[in-house]
């Protein structure tokens, strides 16, 4: 299993439009091969910024390599430009690899 995550700090004043905007996106995800779930995550407030992160969870690293090369994934990060104003700085991304995974 390989979890792809993007952290991006909100201001609070941006963090309706923010939600908005990703709840209403289409994510293009189903149907990939290799992708298992997605999940956008509402974190901490502090400072007067709220913590969002982007959690998508795939089959392997392989399967989120491949997604980043596809049409889909152009698709779905083609008007991502007009949302920077919503949120501080650049996202940060981290990927992790599963090395133990224990289930119910």
């Amino acid at each position: 299993m390989y979890i792809a995550m993007n952290r991006f700090t909100v201001p609070k004043e941006n963090a309706e439009a923010f939600e908005a905007l990703w709840l209403g996106r289409d994510s293009h995800l189903k149907g990939l091969p290799g992708f298992v779930e997605f999940h956008m995550l509402k974190g901490p407030e502090a400072d007067g910024s709220v913590l969002y992160s982007s959690h998508t969870v795939w089959e392997s690293e392989s399967a989120f390599i491949g997604w980043t090369k596809s049409e889909a994934f152009r698709a779905a990060h083609k008007d991502a430009g007009s949302s920077r104003p919503l949120y501080e700085g650049s996202p940060v991304f981290e990927g992790f690899t599963a090395i133990q995974t224990i289930g119910k």
